[in-house]
């Protein structure tokens, strides 16, 4: 066991979502905007599931995590060569950044209501699965909004 060498691999979820699921939307034709948005809301999803876990004192703040996420999923993109086309653009801003920065924005967004929410229902959820339902359907309205405003 001596000569066995550690492996230092990516997260298989992250590469997963980020590599394989542009490539396979872009095949299947959606749009990378509408794709973006969900990337970017599961990484915050994943943020906050996995900052309470982690031992460092910065990243157990799930707001600075998804942050982190969100820098390290656009140097990504980036690396790759999948930002920056002119012919992929919304609004003037590259397609992949802004639906990034909305689902990340979006959920940021869920989570605040959800806890307000609760805080204001005596610190009980309003109903079950609320911490779920929150984040999922915001993020849902949201694509389903750019997708028939912008015709996407």
């Amino acid at each position: 066991m001596s000569f066995v060498t550690p492996a230092y691999a990516q997260c298989p979820i992250c590469i997963v979502t980020v590599g394989g699921g542009m490539y396979l939307a872009k095949k299947l034709g959606v749009d990378d905007l509408l794709v973006s948005i969900w990337i970017s809301a599961l990484n915050t999803a994943i943020s906050f599931w996995l900052a309470p876990k982690l031992k460092i004192k910065l990243l157990k703040n799930p707001w600075i995590l998804s942050l982190i996420m969100l820098g390290l999923t656009l140097f990504y993109f980036q690396f790759t060569d999948q930002i920056g086309s002119a012919a992929n653009r919304l609004l003037g801003i590259d397609k992949i950044i802004f639906g990034q920065s909305l689902g990340l924005l979006v959920m940021f967004f869920a989570n605040w209501l959800y806890a307000f929410t609760k805080k204001k229902n005596n610190d009980k959820t309003v109903f079950p699965y609320a911490k779920v339902a929150f984040p999922f359907l915001s993020v849902l309205i949201f694509t389903l909004i750019f997708k028939f405003a912008f015709k996407l």
